[in-house]
């Protein structure tokens, strides 16, 4: 009997522990929004159809395509973000009836560019997860056509998703040197570059523009060529290669050149002599900065022009030739008064001043101070500073006597 009992107890324990587990019910995941089907789509034929949709049809569905995603925007503006992409996900469902992939696929990059400015990460996700559907359905039935790819590209990026958008232009850069296309391999190549730019990945960034350089000299497109030599002076500014950065302002020189264009050439000249100066070439810096002091001052590009001399006398001044810098500090003296440019002529005579007094050449300095200070009090500027150089060097004329 208590045999009975025993087995009887732990019967009554089997069953209860495992009848909650038989209870419950399987975990289902919820469906993809995005994968929903449309039939019986209030905006679609009643009763469905099999067929293509009609002209007619196709203009009214796109016109009720165009209101939700105006009641979506609003639903936005309000602060109702699940509300919002509930429609959009409508829409987008709608716009593959409406237009196949393609369609579709423009559709998710706009979308998805609106989940990405409001950081709503899950929607960003699903929308990137479709893309790749889309992608990989496409390639597996032989249907990715040039004009897909472009869509495909252009909404990876609107997603934020460089990996994959890079790999669809370099598709299609690929299918453009197969047929001999330049101005669709141009095209994709700044596409690509730009990718690169987006991530600060400067060497493969400058590596394309060199490439993109190279074409367009080939084409002897000129505008093209300095876009590129741009672009890439802006990069290798970017990554701090002064010998890179060089090498390309020489090359814009000469573009300019070619084209009779001598007004941006000093600019040029000047960051050319910083770049030698950087690289320790003081020679090559001090002829950069004089032919650019040369050219700004024959197409009267008076602030370049001074610039220009700055530059040089620094640069004498760091390498101990002093009686050079005051020289080209009385050339600057001359740019100053021609541009009227009153704040750098004072700056020159305060320059001017303290070269004579590390000369101990006091009349000089005092001469200097003196105009400076004159400067100094129109401007209302500095003229303490003036005031106290004079009367420093007064102290030193009494103190020998």
């Amino acid at each position: 009997m208590r045999k009975v009992q025993l087995l009887f107890c732990i019967a009554a324990l089997w069953l209860g522990l495992s009848s909650p587990t038989l209870a419950q019910p399987a975990e289902t995941n919820p469906p993809n929004p995005l994968e929903l089907d449309t039939t019986g789509d209030p905006l679609l034929p009643n009763p469905p159809v099999e067929r293509s949709l009609s002209p007619l049809e196709r203009r009214r569905l796109r016109e009720d395509l165009n209101q939700l995603n105006n009641q979506a925007a609003a639903e936005l503006r309000a602060g109702n973000l699940e509300e919002a992409f509930d429609i959009w996900y409508r829409e987008i469902r709608l716009r593959r009836v409406l237009g196949g992939r393609l369609e579709e696929v423009k559709t998710l990059g706009r979308v998805g560019e609106i989940a990405w400015s409001r950081n709503a990460k899950s929607q960003v996700q699903l929308i990137t997860k479709r893309l790749e559907t889309i992608q990989q359905n496409a390639e597996e039935e032989g249907e990715l056509e040039p004009e897909l790819l472009g869509a495909l590209g252009q909404a990876y990026q609107q997603v934020r998703v460089p990996r994959n958008a890079l790999a669809i232009y370099e598709q299609i850069l690929a299918d453009a040197r197969q047929q001999g296309d330049l101005e669709t391999q141009a095209e994709t190549l700044e596409t690509i570059a730009q990718l690169h730019l987006a991530w600060f990945d400067y060497p493969q960034a400058a590596a394309i523009y060199e490439e993109l350089l190279a074409i367009a000299q080939a084409k002897r497109d000129r505008v093209a060529e300095i876009n590129y030599l741009q672009e890439l002076l802006n990069i290798y500014k970017q990554s701090q290669e002064p010998e890179n950065a060089l090498r390309i302002k020489e090359r814009l020189v000469d573009s300019y050149l070619n084209q009779d264009n001598y007004t941006q050439i000093p600019a040029l000249k000047i960051g050319i002599g910083a770049d030698y100066e950087a690289l320790n070439q003081p020679e090559k810096a001090s002829q950069s900065y004089q032919e650019a002091y040369a050219l700004a001052w024959s197409s009267q590009q008076f602030a370049y022009a001074s610039d220009a001399l700055e530059k040089l006398a620094q640069l004498y001044l760091s390498y101990d030739q002093p009686d050079y810098a005051l020289q080209v500090y009385e050339t600057l003296i001359i740019v100053e008064q021609q541009s009227y440019n009153y704040y750098g002529l004072m700056q020159a005579y305060d320059q001017m001043g303290q070269i004579y007094l590390a000369q101990n050449k006091y009349s000089q300095a005092l001469d200097a101070f003196q105009k400076g200070l004159e400067l100094a009090r129109s401007l209302q500027y500095r003229e303490t500073h003036f005031a106290r150089q004079i009367e420093k060097i007064n102290q030193e004329e009494t103190s020998n006597q």
